[in-house]
């Protein structure tokens, strides 16, 4: 008998164990709350950053509103929605006839009969959190309306004043918006609610519609109509903020003809033929029939094609286009008045500028600081020449566009050595985030001047920095490059910079980062960055803070939610301190008759790329103010908000609903206020605009003959426009010269130059006043592309170029092209750089210039270049000299700042020449100052000759030449 096997496993059956219900009811706890921290570490995470700031009263208000916003209208939803239900049940009919129809909804009334109450509270739940979610996008319109202030301006239409448009109409439009959703949602859940119970019926004999369903959807439709007759009453006031395009203007704003005389009327008729209609819904229970009803309702939407459509398409094409001009005329000019009045360019000062051919030493005395402070260093072009020269380290780095900025009367270019991430050799987690930290310090050099060898002449260098600046926080936490967190503290030694003697370590002594003395903080941020070592990690010690969000720009916009920021932060050294400046805007979209643009779009040109782009939460806008000056410091990363239009009433409005984040004007640091500017984005936009509306007579923009536009930048291979520059220049009706703005305009279609147009940048009492000048067409004057053509034309300047390129193996690399008026005329000066092979730094190598439209000059200085064009007249306005190589240079051959003596050296013909070359450089700018040309001419030719004597002294193969082969030596002329 064979044995019997043994039993295998048998799989236990049956209800689960005590002891699996209580584990899988433990896991399922720690699952949700696991889900529930994540959810909530987000908010916490968020309240511990603003609360760092100082800010927290941002972020609390922003919370109440969305919550408020959310329960309120959700709740309202969910309320409308579910006594609509609850009412279509109740209103059922007590005995469905018997047909098919009812006979297979039986079957789904049984199924649903069960679950009545928790179906209806389920269906009214779910709309009300959407309904819910997305009012509380709405916390801006509800915040605006809330504490709106006059603008005590009144629109030419309905004569209401500015802030009924650009605050309450848009709340009006969301209540209504809502109100319509509510309705529509509700008419068809109590539809389906009818036709489930037998109120409604599609087969049968009888009735359609029980009494009740009937009575019930008539007032619903009721409803619906008199929100549309609502709706209509609102949309007269919203034809003063319409947009469309027109006479080449996208984003044309405000009534024209055909809206004032056909679509308004229309719009005003329709509203009482909607509470008509309405009326006849309300009394279809009375009258228990819905002829009268759906008539009237017919007769509404009849009436809407006819008097809303085709009327007013019959006054355009038989009343407006046999006269467009004289029809359109008065309303064109209300659109001029407002948009110029919206833009802040309503008191920009035209005036005609006739350029001459040559000029007088006389004529150009006035313009003696124009000439001297010409910017010769590109911000644009020389970041890889302080990368090379002053990174010092890998690790650290400067933006691919620097900043112009004035320090005393001198026109500076100056970048911040930043960290830069990239650069670090040895990435871990230690290293990306407790070691290296931050950068060092700024770097500047002066903006109209280089060296003999064609570098920067710089006025603050080296690690840690030394120069002009003085003394001043150079640690940089907060910047452009700083993307990554940082965990800094605590027993924690950062790398502070590195030197010849080794690493140089520092423990951070601010407070602007987050505690992490928590464990919980420590795992909400493990959450917040995917890093559970910051939970763990025995590096983290008492003391030990997280910095984050880090760059001055999304600081800023954190903290001000309601600001659009200028795209280029700048870097000021004042009080001691390093801190960011940055421009915020205060935009509406609601600036009746208003032309719109987009701000992404106007405030786009060939640095794009590098600046970034401003951007609104509504992109699109039709009114703008530099309303807001703000401040990050790079070492705190303390966010400082200053209020600068004091009559704007959108940034009073803000400062009403977030009370005490905005300082007074007053409150503004006195070293910090010189340098502030008058913002490149704001001007980028008022020039896109001006380029139609420099138009003021209605007549003349309807024909539209004189549009201008910004040219292409002609020193890039885009087809990008070119970018507004700062420097110092004398408008012809100004006194003096003053730090400005400037951009130059061609007509549409061509590239002859038809305006320039420059904005006083310094803060004070000319501070945004833009002046225009309009250049007469037959006055035959280059634009900057014909002026850069002629440039690349000329063949005695074909020839240096090539001479350059092809006996250097180099490539040429354009400065910015600058327009300037000078001595009744136009000057253009554009620096010429060179990029040797296998080098990553240009060096300024040629100077073109032209005066007018004939002479061209490419010389090896601006003097020079500047004593040809101008001739005998140049005395007028001499410009600033080559500075000399001196001693105190860097391991690049850079002059060190502050050198003014020459080094000891064991060649006394060397030191001498390098004495007389400081003392020659010296007495020309003595002569400058006092206007002394002669003086200047023989100061300029004692220079070159010192420095042919240096050249032929110093040794061969030295590091810093004074005149290196390939880099001649700058001549100088004299004019007698």
């Amino acid at each position: 008998m064979p044995d019997r096997p043994e039993p295998g496993f048998r799989a236990r059956v049956g209800p689960p164990s005590r002891r699996s219900k209580v584990l899988l009811l433990t896991a399922g706890v720690l699952v949700a709350l696991f889900l529930l921290f994540v959810m909530v570490s987000g908010v916490w995470t968020d309240w511990l950053w603003f609360r760092s700031v100082h800010y927290s009263g941002v972020y609390t208000t922003q919370l109440k509103a969305k919550a408020g916003l959310f329960a309120v209208f959700g709740l309202a939803m969910a309320v409308v929605v579910g006594l609509n239900l609850w009412l279509a049940y109740r209103l059922r009919p007590p005995l469905a006839a018997m047909s098919v129809e009812q006979q297979s909804l039986d079957r789904y009334r049984m199924g649903v009969a069960p679950y009545k109450k928790r179906l209806l509270a389920g269906v009214s739940l779910l709309v009300g959190l959407v309904a819910g979610a997305a009012s509380a996008s709405q916390w801006r319109t509800w915040l605006l309306w809330v504490n709106g202030t006059p603008f005590g301006v009144k629109d030419s239409q309905f004569h209401r004043d500015v802030s009924f448009y650009a605050f309450e109409l848009p709340w009006f439009e969301f209540l209504v918006g809502f109100a319509f959703s509510a309705v529509i949602v509700s008419l068809l859940a109590a539809a389906l609610v009818h036709y489930l119970y037998g109120g409604l019926r599609l087969q049968g004999p009888g009735r359609r519609a029980s009494r009740g369903a009937q009575g019930h959807l008539a007032v619903l439709l009721g409803v619906f109509v008199l929100l549309k007759a609502v709706a209509y009453w609102l949309d007269r006031y919203a034809l003063a903020v319409k947009s469309g395009s027109y006479k080449g203007v996208e984003g044309w704003t405000g009534l024209r003809y055909v809206d004032a005389n056909a679509f308004l009327p229309a719009k005003t008729i329709l509203f009482f033929v909607a509470i008509i209609c309405a009326l006849l819904f309300f009394m279809t229970p009375v009258r228990r029939t819905w002829a009268p009803a759906l008539i009237g309702f017919g007769l509404m939407v009849l009436s809407a094609v006819l008097i809303g459509g085709v009327y007013p398409a019959i006054v355009q094409q038989f009343q407006v286009k046999p006269n467009e001009q004289a029809k359109e005329t008065p309303y064109i000019q209300k659109n001029i008045d407002a948009t110029r009045q919206a833009y802040g360019v309503a008191g920009a000062q035209t005036t005609q500028y006739g350029p001459k051919s040559t000029t007088s030493t006389e004529a150009l005395k006035p313009d003696a600081q124009t000439v001297s402070d010409i910017r010769l260093l590109d911000p644009n072009v020389v970041a890889p020449t302080f990368q090379q020269a002053e990174a010092q380290r890998k690790y650290y780095g400067f933006p691919r566009t620097l900043d112009v900025d004035r320090y005393g009367a001198q026109d500076t270019v100056l970048g911040v050595r930043e960290l830069d991430a990239n650069g670090v050799q040895q990435h871990s987690w230690i290293n990306d985030h407790f070691k290296y930290t931050h950068g060092y310090g700024v770097v500047a050099a002066k903006g109209n001047q280089v060296d003999a060898n064609g570098k920067p002449v710089y006025t603050e260098s080296s690690l840690p920095t030394k120069g002009d600046l003085g003394s001043y926080e150079q640690r940089v936490y907060y910047g452009e490059k700083t993307l990554s967190y940082s965990i800094v503290g605590g027993s924690n030694r950062e790398i502070d910079y590195t030197s010849d003697a080794g690493d140089k370590t520092y423990q951070y002594q601010g407070s602007g980062g987050v505690s992490l003395n928590g464990v919980l903080t420590r795992a909400a941020y493990a959450v917040k960055f995917g890093e559970p070592q910051i939970l763990y990690s025995g590096a983290i010690t008492d003391g030990a803070q997280v910095l984050y969000d880090r760059t001055p720009k999304e600081r800023v916009e954190k903290v001000a939610p309601w600001l659009s920021i200028d795209a280029d932060p700048y870097p000021v050294v004042e009080g001691g301190r390093l801190v960011w400046v940055l421009d915020g805007y205060t935009t509406s979209d609601g600036y009746p008759f208003s032309s719109k643009t987009t701000l992404g779009e106007s405030t786009k040109d060939a640095l794009t790329d590098q600046r970034g782009r401003t951007l609104a939460a509504e992109n699109t806008v039709n009114y703008i103010r530099n309303s807001v000056k703000a401040t990050v410091d790079a070492y705190t990363g303390q966010v400082t908000l200053y209020q600068w239009d004091e009559s704007d009433p959108v940034l009073k409005t803000w400062m009403k609903a977030f009370p005490g984040t905005v300082e007074a004007k007053s409150a503004i640091p006195a070293a910090l206020l010189p340098h502030l500017r008058y913002p490149q984005d704001l001007f980028k936009v008022q020039r896109d605009l001006l380029g139609q509306y420099h138009m003021t007579d209605a007549a003349a923009f309807f024909s539209g003959t004189d549009i201008w536009q910004v040219p292409d930048d002609p020193s890039t291979n885009t087809d990008a426009v070119q970018p507004p520059y700062y420097l110092t220049l004398r408008m012809p009706d100004a006194a003096a010269a003053s730090f400005s703005l400037a951009t130059s305009f061609t007509p549409s279609g061509r590239e002859n130059l038809a305006a320039f147009m420059a904005v006083s940048a310094d803060p004070g009492p000319d501070y945004g006043r833009i002046r225009i000048l309009r250049v007469p067409a037959e006055s035959g004057a280059l634009g900057p592309n014909q002026a850069q053509a002629k440039f690349n034309s000329d063949p005695a300047v074909a020839s240096q170029l090539t001479l350059l390129t092809n006996g250097n193996d180099s490539a040429i690399e354009y400065g910015n092209l600058l327009t300037l008026p000078v001595g009744g005329g136009i000057l253009n000066v554009e620096p010429v750089y060179l990029l040797a092979r296998g080098a990553k730094a240009p060096v300024l190598q040629k100077v073109l210039a032209m005066y007018g439209n004939d002479k061209v000059v490419m010389a090896n200085s601006l003097s020079d270049a500047l004593a040809q064009v101008f001739g005998g007249a140049a005395g007028g306005a001499p410009a600033t000299p080559t500075a000399p190589v001196t001693g105190g240079t860097s391991g690049t051959g850079t002059p060190a700042p502050g050198a003014t003596t020459p080094p000891a050296t064991g060649n006394p013909d060397l030191q001498q020449a390098l004495q007389d070359a400081q003392k020659a450089f010296d007495d020309g700018q003595a002569a400058l100052r006092t206007g002394d040309w002669t003086a200047y001419g023989k100061a300029q030719q004692a220079l070159q000759d010192a420095l042919k004597r240096a050249a032929a002294a110093r040794p061969a193969g030295a590091a810093a030449s004074a005149a290196p082969s390939g880099s001649p030596a700058p001549s100088a002329s004299s004019t007698p």
